[in-house]
């Protein structure tokens, strides 16, 4: 688990690193994505072009009432005249009134947008959700669990940021450059000129900078994975590594990371902090150039104070939505990346549709017809083309059989039961539930057929009844009960002190293997399945909890076509057949007498744990 996490962690930091394989073509997909809310977008992108515009205008209507000022106090000076608080007063009334309106529209295409990049994300998820639920097993197979679930939160989060800041942030950035330079030549075109020769060198000198810190702030999220990854591993196997005196070499590791983290993330962090500095000491260039020539300009009578005092604000402001269009592109460099991945998994491949008649497993009562006879017709199978690991492989197995699968490990075993559950695809051949091809039936119908005791105990994060309730979600209390009473774990459960309504922790530490071994036995109690399909783990629980779960599985196979995935010879030597599984192939069929009596890889097999033992 802690290799997935840590695999999953350091592809959510490196991915807003990535750039998109095709820009136009993941941009062109996510903007039909956006198509029912074309009309919303549109609307809130006014309210910000609106809001910016007045934002624009403010420093030249406050230049007004600075001119009238000052020429109101020369006036007074020189005698001739007096100072109109009154004119004064109106432009600065109708100044806060434009900026207020400002305000309001931004708050309006804020609230919009976060709506908006709400429902979009919300969408996505959804169409990711309906998408892993019909991906084949094999897709996960070749996808690593933190692969797939950064999809759904590092990139959706991504695609979430862009929408509710960065598309308003680069449409008000761009009415900002605009509205600026108009508002420049308006007030004075040579002083525009002269504030638009440091443009280049910001840009340039803005652009060297990111070119060397883009590399340390990889490497920096690299080694960040690394730190995070080795100190959850060290946590949530701290009692191995205790108990091998491992505290030393982790710490020497962690040590390293450390390093690496600290030497790349001081660079990265100097270098994106040289960027204020630069920009600030460029245009105050700018600003030293535009202040001479417009005192200049003043002295000879071509412009007003109030015009100078304005002209400097759009000047000092000029480079802010410039430096913000660049860190939006890399923003959006990353949203495309991350888009780009969504897509793909929305595109991938999906599991063969249901039939479109399919045969129901209930009768007219509602009941579940099936009677559990299973039969396997010239099956042949691999997981990749180039390899077959079943061959022609064909058996009936009547209802209440048992049959057992045994072979050491990697041999194969499990893959004849995801192949009875349909979680991959027979390459040719044809499995029959009472004569009905599998395929004849809904994938849904046909999974609740089973029930499933496996070796990995799996229990979530929340109470015992709830945890046993997931096999039959519909049931009573009373009937959780029963089951857990058929599954010899009652008692236990009673003497809890909060009984069915304690809570399993997260890593369910709070219970013992055999514990939760006897929790799902009861779980597939409760399921009540037609077939059984059991991989036995008595193994690591004591001699009293292993004598509970075999009481608990023998109880539970009664009546029931049963498949045990077995690897302790000795519990399956009462198997009605069983099958041997060597390299992905099955080499031997017949019960445990018939298989004795061949004196082949079975005999071997049970004989080596018969002296082991």
């Amino acid at each position: 688990m802690s290799k997935m996490n840590h695999s999953g962690r350091r592809h959510g930091n490196q991915h807003s690193f990535e750039k998109a394989k095709d820009f136009r073509g993941t941009m062109k997909q996510f903007f039909t994505y956006m198509k029912p809310y074309y009309i919303q977008i549109i609307i809130a992108l006014l309210f910000a072009v609106v809001s910016t515009v007045f934002m624009v205008i403010g420093p030249k209507i406050s230049g007004k009432a600075i001119t009238e000022l000052s020429n109101g106090f020369i006036a007074k000076v020189q005698g001739i005249g007096t100072i109109n608080f009154e004119k004064i007063g109106y432009v600065l009334l109708f100044l806060i009134g434009l900026y207020v309106v400002s305000m309001l529209c931004n708050l309006i295409q804020g609230w919009m947008m976060a709506g908006i990049s709400q429902k979009i994300s919300f969408a996505l998820r959804n169409s990711m959700e309906n998408k892993i639920n019909s991906l084949p097993l094999s897709y996960f197979d070749q996808q690593t669990h933190g692969e797939v679930l950064s999809r759904f939160s590092n990139d959706v989060d991504t695609i979430q940021q862009t929408l509710s800041q960065s598309l308003s942030q680069m449409l008000t950035s761009i009415v900002q450059v605009v509205g600026f330079l108009i508002m420049m030549f308006t007030i004075s075109w040579k002083m525009t000129l002269m504030a638009l020769i440091i443009v280049p060198l910001s840009v340039i000198l803005a652009t060297i900078v990111m070119k060397h810190s883009q590399k340390y702030f990889k490497a920096q999220q690299e080694s960040l994975g690394n730190v995070n990854g080795h100190i959850e591993e060290m946590y949530s196997g701290h009692m191995i590594m205790k108990a091998f005196n491992g505290e030393e070499k982790s710490i020497q590791q962690f040590d390293a990371y450390n390093n690496e983290l600290y030497a790349s993330g001081w660079k990265s962090q100097f270098l994106s902090g040289l960027m204020q500095p630069i920009s600030t000491f460029v245009g105050n260039l700018g600003y030293v150039g535009v202040c001479i020539l417009g005192g200049y300009l003043a002295i000879q009578g071509s412009i007003q104070l109030g015009d100078i005092t304005a002209f400097i604000q759009y000047v000092r402001n000029f480079n802010q939505p410039i430096s913000q269009m660049a860190q939006i592109m890399n923003v959006l460099q990353s949203t495309a990346a991350g888009a780009e991945r969504v897509f793909d998994f929305l595109n991938e491949t999906e599991e063969e549709k249901d039939c479109e008649h399919p045969v129901s497993i209930y009768d007219s009562q509602g009941n579940i017809s099936i009677k559990g006879i299973v039969s396997f017709e010239n099956v042949h199978f691999g997981y990749t083309k180039d390899k077959t690991i079943i061959n022609n492989f064909s058996m009936y197995i009547n209802e209440g059989k048992r049959v057992a699968i045994v072979g050491p490990t990697g041999a194969g075993k499990t893959t004849i039961v995801k192949l009875l559950m349909r979680f991959y695809e027979l390459n040719s051949g044809a499995i029959y539930i009472d004569g009905i091809n599998i395929k004849q039936f809904k994938r849904k119908d046909l999974r609740s057929l089973f029930g499933m005791v496996l070796q990995d105990a799996w229990l979530f994060h929340g109470t015992i009844m709830e945890n046993l309730r997931y096999g039959r979600l519909e049931a009573s209390d009373e009937e959780v009960m029963q089951a857990a009473e058929s599954a010899y774990v009652g008692h236990f459960i009673r003497t809890l002190e909060n009984g069915y309504d304690t809570v399993i922790d997260e890593e369910t530490s709070n219970l013992s293997q055999g514990q939760k071994q006897l929790l799902t036995i009861a779980r597939a109690f409760l399921a009540n399945p037609k077939i059984l399909i059991l991989d036995e783990a008595t193994s690591s629980v004591d001699t009293r909890t292993e004598v509970l779960i075999q009481k608990g599985m023998e109880k539970l196979m009664e009546n029931r076509t049963c498949f045990v995935i077995a690897h302790r010879l000795s519990t399956i030597k009462d198997a009605d057949l069983i099958l041997v599984m060597k390299d992905g192939d099955i080499i031997e069929v017949g019960n445990h007498e018939e298989l004795m009596s061949k004196d082949g890889f079975y005999k071997k097999l049970y004989n080596s744990q018969f002296e082991e033992s």
